[in-house]
C-alpha cells in the first residue's frame, strides 16, 4: 500500500505526522534497518513509518514492518511516544524541517525472513553490545536501550 503522503510533502509541516516504531527481538538481538531515504537515509533505526488516515496503530505497525522487512510481526504492548523534532539548516527561520511523533511498539514475529525492501537499503538483528558499531537516529539508542533492560527484568 505505501505511504500516501510523499517524502518532500513532510518537509516543513504545519502539524506533527504521527509514526510508529516496532522494537522486534529475537534471541538476545534487536532489528534494525539502515533508512534508504530522506530524511536519514544512511542512519539505522528500528521498522517503521506514517500512519495513514483511518488505520488503526497495530495495523500502521504491521504493514510498515511488512513493506521494509518482508517480516509478519504481532505488536503486543506500547513502549514509549517519542517525538522527533529536525529542525532547519542554519538559516532556520523557526519552523522544524520535519517533526514526528512516534509510537514504539514492543512486536514479536511471527512469519518471515528479514529482508530489505520499501524504503529501507539493509536489514540487520544487532546484539545490544554492537549498536556502537551503528550510526543510529537520534534517540533511537536510549529507546533500545531501555526496551532491552525491560525485557531483561
Amino acid at each position: 500500500m505505501g505511504d500516501l503522503i510523499d517524502d518532500q510533502s513532510r518537509r516543513y509541516p504545519s502539524r506533527p505526522f504521527l509514526g510508529v516504531g516496532a522494537l522486534i527481538f529475537e534471541a538476545g538481538k534487536i532489528l534494525l534497518v539502515e533508512r534508504g531515504k530522506e530524511p536519514l537515509k544512511g542512519y539505522w533505526s528500528i521498522p517503521g513509518g506514517i500512519v495513514e488516515t483511518g488505520e488503526k496503530l497495530e495495523d500502521a505497525i504491521r504493514r510498515e514492518v511488512i513493506e521494509e522487512t518482508g517480516l509478519h510481526v504481532e505488536p503486543y504492548s506500547m513502549f514509549e511516544i517519542f517525538e522527533r523534532i529536525i529542525p532547519d539548516g542554519p538559516d532556520d527561520e523557526g519552523q522544524p524541517e520535519y517533526h514526528y511523533v512516534l509510537i514504539d511498539y514492543l512486536c514479536r514475529r511471527l512469519s518471515g525472513e528479514p529482508a530489505a525492501s520499501s524504503d529501507v537499503s539493509r536489514v540487520e538483528w544487532v546484539a545490544e553490545q554492537n549498536l556502537s558499531q551503528y550510526r543510529l537516529t537520534e534517540g533511537t539508542l536510549d529507546v533500545i536501550e531501555r526496551a532491552f533492560a525491560k525485557l531483561q527484568r
